[in-house]
């Protein structure tokens, strides 16, 4: 399985495997360098060198200890590209990318997450879902590594993701925008029957505690997801999905 490691520091990422490389040359993302083992040229590694050349990426072929050390542990299957950092975005970008498609604000926070493979597949739903973009906490939170990256299958290209100090304060400052702000717990309405058109903004909980009770309480109301079963939760990946494709179809009707 592809996996990536991130460098120390975050002035760039060092983005490993076949899949995962060729996923950021497909969607153009930026390459500073790309890194191949000494003498590798077949399957995906031509489809790799050839894109790269089209692109006029710098080229450096290594053996394959150096890519050990690079990937720190992570299998790079012979291929690492050296990517700059992530750029965020601010959060009245979300709501001036709404606003030029004429559309009522789409905005998932969240609350924090620390799986980058739950961020990531959180991040990928929301680009199927239209969504504008995506606020974490700079802190007790995952960032936008190239784990993160990978889990979300090249969306993390499209939604914008926005990293402020504090939660509880933008769902007060989105609730002044006119955005109604609710939570995805257990103890609210059924999601099925709450009213989530207009404008609106998504709190997904932490995986183990959900929600934190102060950003609960500044939120206009809360929605659950009815639970058949024996087991009395989702995955926080999971438990957005439901909750942004309510939001979708409700906006479609």
């Amino acid at each position: 399985m592809d996996k990536q490691s991130k460098t120390d520091g975050d002035n760039e990422f060092m983005i490993s495997g076949r899949k995962a490389v060729l996923e950021i040359l497909n969607h153009e993302s930026p390459i500073d360098k790309l890194f191949v083992k000494k003498g590798e040229k077949e399957g995906a590694i031509r489809v790799i060198l050839a894109k790269a050349r089209e692109a006029g990426i710098v080229i450096v072929e290594v053996p394959k200890e150096k890519l050990d050390l690079m990937a720190d542990g992570v299998n790079h299957q012979g291929v690492i590209a050296q990517t700059p950092a992530y750029e965020y975005a601010s959060v009245d970008d979300m709501l001036a990318a709404a606003k030029a498609k004429r559309q009522e604000p789409f905005i998932l926070i969240c609350d924090k997450i620390f799986d980058p493979h739950n961020l990531g597949a959180i991040i990928r739903t929301a680009e199927a879902c239209g969504a504008h973009g995506l606020i974490i906490a700079k802190r007790r939170s995952c960032g936008i590594t190239p784990a993160v990256v990978r889990a979300s299958a090249g969306a993390v290209e499209f939604v914008p993701v926005a990293r402020v100090a504090n939660i509880a304060q933008t769902v007060e400052a989105l609730k002044k925008q006119n955005i109604w702000v609710t939570a995805m717990d257990s103890d609210g309405e059924t999601i099925f029957s709450a009213n989530l058109t207009g404008a609106i903004a998504l709190v997904i909980g932490n995986e183990g505690v959900g929600v934190s009770r102060l950003v609960k309480e500044k939120c206009d109301f809360s929605v659950s997801i009815p639970m058949m079963g024996e087991v009395s939760s989702l995955n926080a990946s999971v438990a957005a999905a439901v909750g942004m494709y309510e939001v979708l179809r409700q906006r479609r009707n």
